[in-house]
């Protein structure tokens, strides 16, 4: 094709990239006041803009476009969310936690802990048994591991992904604590969010199924949240698995809340009480008529 063929292609780019552009400025010199002044940057590449309080649904957008697109990059079709507390710990911490604690109350408190850290085995496994199905629909991978990318029980979820040879996500927020992805996350599917909003949204955009371990009120958050929109009808049903009666029983009476008239007994059976990795696989295989067993 000759030059001024291309100049006539009608398929031909005919305005430069953004990209592009703000690389024409990179290479030129700020040498007036006019071109140090920052209401001479471009707009999207002016942080102190962006950040002020009238651009927040701006940054909503960008919360919800850009994990959106990199997992649509990714291949990712679904996942099956873990949540879970970030407290409890695995087996090995149990014992150095048991032994670290110096009063009667830490003890305490460190033995039902420690008693809890089954579930970061549970976790672990649940994760490992999805990963290694490496189930393909429509050219996408299902039931990809998603935790907040965290300690605990979202460490032991993105732990049992990447030992079974799988990537996992993981949904990371910003806290006035510092703070940091496990190590088990898959580096190109560790996101960062600053509002708890869209980093919940982004659970359950693609969820197929969620997995609740013991937690605190993230969990239950994250927990209620979810059984609401079924409860609703906005959304779908799904395979809710709720593992560890004795404590969800303790700190909840979920039998109350229907004799007490504010939810139906009926949306007692929204979520499936589990105490296995097992168990919780198995419903998901029967709930979707899955072939990997």
């Amino acid at each position: 094709m000759t030059e001024e063929e291309k100049q006539h292609d009608l398929t031909k780019r005919k305005f430069y990239k953004a990209k592009q552009e703000a690389g024409f400025i990179d290479s030129r010199p700020k040498s007036t006041p006019q071109q140090q002044d920052p209401s001479y940057r471009l707009a999207f590449r002016d942080t102190d803009f962006l950040l002020r309080e009238e651009l927040r649904p701006v940054r909503f957008q960008l919360e919800l476009l850009k994990p959106d697109m990199l997992l649509d990059e990714a291949g990712i079709g679904s996942t099956l969310v873990i949540y879970g507390s970030a407290r409890i710990p695995s087996p090995d911490e149990a014992e150095v936690a048991l032994a670290a604690a110096a009063t009667p109350e830490k003890k305490a408190v460190a033995e039902r802990l420690a008693a809890k850290a089954k579930y970061y085995e549970e976790a672990r496994k649940l994760a490992y048994t999805a990963s290694s199905c490496g189930m393909i629909e429509d050219g996408q991978r299902q039931f990809v591991i998603c935790s907040g990318g965290g300690p605990s029980i979202m460490e032991a979820a993105n732990r049992g992904a990447q030992e079974a040879g799988a990537e996992s996500i993981g949904l990371n927020i910003v806290l006035p604590h510092e703070q940091a992805p496990n190590s088990y996350v898959t580096p190109h599917l560790s996101f960062q969010f600053h509002y708890f909003a869209l980093r919940k949204m982004h659970f359950l955009l693609r969820a197929r199924a969620v997995a609740v371990f013991p937690g605190g009120f993230g969990t239950f958050d994250e927990f209620f949240e979810l059984l609401t929109l079924v409860q609703t009808g906005k959304m779908k049903p799904i395979p809710i698995l709720l593992f560890g009666g004795d404590y969800w029983n303790r700190v909840i009476n979920f039998e109350a809340l229907a004799e007490e008239g504010v939810i139906n007994y009926e949306d007692l059976e929204l979520f499936t009480p589990v105490e296995t990795a097992e168990e919780a696989w198995a419903h998901i295989v029967k709930f979707y008529d899955l072939d990997c067993g």
